[in-house]
């Protein structure tokens, strides 16, 4: 059989820290199965000698052991992921996803294959721009339940805004269901914020949600632009992450993106498996483009503890490449009473997502957002 020979790699290699849970005896095999597994995904005895096996398979840089547990640092080169973000996830995670006590706990990329990405457009400093709210931490609820007329919908939208939250977003479930059809429901929307904003003077947002079918995406973002909606809220576990990447990187919507987390508790898997709370919500949808990362805050009606939120908020912000730092918007089941703990946890920059809590806080919803404008203003 002829080989032909592969191109030389530039030596540039890409890591990623992925955490074991097996036997001492098994770690070596283990983490030698990740490097074939993640790229050539062919027996090592077979590979032809030169450039696949010196460069392309991963190559173990470090292994860091713990009771139970080990801490393995892969390179690949960076050629192997190529120039998106579809085969960059692919080699990070691809096949060896479906193996067990195997997580990736973190993406360590280098300036140059992270120049292949714009990631956010406007991340937390041109947000704070785009609503003129240079310090405080945002305010953010949903239009809900769904069920609700687009009339019904759009009231709801006005008194919000007329009340003072800042982002105004469509409930992840409300979609383009035939009592609620997306384009009537944007468009109504997107006129209330504007009615609201002329008599406030406040720069509030609406946000629909684009959980739709693929070939819908752009469509429907671009009437969503047309009629005055403030951003996009996209769903990557549903659409895609190269979909979310596409909206926002696309300059003739220019528009704010809110990464959805609906689904995406099947990227978490168990304790020792899936991928972390730091690298899913932080690193990827930063990579990804978006502006907003919401997850369920720890306390509510999910199960995220303390320290995943915490994880969370350090991928939204730490230093990734020229990637702007994204807003945290820590949701599910949060009341009024829990602001300023949140605001002590997260600090300014952050966004307060409070939903069904601020129907509860008072049935008059212009009443109710400006207790909470007026609370979180007041800390």
């Amino acid at each position: 059989m002829v080989y032909h020979t592969s191109p030389s790699p530039c030596g540039e290699r890409f890591e990623v820290l992925y955490r074991l849970f097996c036997s001492p005896a098994d770690l070596e095999t283990r983490a030698q199965d990740i490097c074939i597994e993640q790229t050539v995904e062919f027996p090592q005895d077979l590979l032809p000698p030169g450039d696949i096996p010196e460069h392309v398979v991963g190559r173990v840089e470090e292994i860091r052991t713990a009771p139970g547990e080990a801490w393995v640092r892969i390179s690949y080169p960076v050629e192997v992921a190529g120039d998106d973000l579809v085969q960059l996830l692919n080699t990070i995670f691809g096949n060896t996803s479906l193996k067990s006590s195997v997580r990736v706990e973190k993406l360590l990329l280098t300036d140059n294959l992270l120049n292949h990405f714009h990631g956010p457009r406007f991340g937390v400093a041109g947000l704070r721009r785009l609503l003129n709210i240079p310090t405080r931490p945002l305010l953010c609820t949903a239009i809900k339940p769904l069920g609700l007329s687009p009339v019904d919908l759009a009231e709801q939208t006005y008194k919000f805004a007329l009340g003072g939250i800042d982002i105004i977003k469509d409930d992840h479930g409300i979609t383009d269901q035939p009592f609620a059809r997306f384009k009537e429901r944007v468009e109504r929307c997107a006129e209330a914020v504007r009615r609201a904003n002329q008599q406030t003077g406040y720069h509030t947002i609406y946000i629909p949600s684009l959980g739709v079918a693929h070939h819908r995406l752009l469509e429907l973002a671009y009437f969503a632009k047309q009629v005055g909606a403030g951003g996009l809220m996209v769903i990557p576990a549903l659409t895609g992450f190269d979909s979310m990447r596409m909206l926002a990187d696309d300059d003739g919507l220019s528009l704010p993106v809110i990464m959805h987390p609906a689904l995406l508790g099947g990227f978490l898997g168990s304790k020792e498996g899936g991928i972390s709370h730091y690298a899913l919500f932080g690193q990827i949808t930063r990579l990804a483009g978006a502006d907003v990362t919401i997850f369920p805050n720890y306390g509510g009606r999910f199960s995220f503890s303390k320290e995943e939120c915490l994880e969370i908020a350090a991928g939204a912000r730490d230093a990734l490449g020229k990637l702007s730092p994204i807003f945290p918007a820590p949701a599910g089941g949060m009341t009024m009473e829990r602001v300023p703990e949140m605001l002590e946890l997260y600090g300014p920059s952050v966004i307060f997502l409070i939903g069904g809590g601020l129907h509860r806080q008072n049935p008059d919803l212009v009443e109710a957002s400006r207790y909470f404008r007026n609370l979180v203003e007041s800390i």
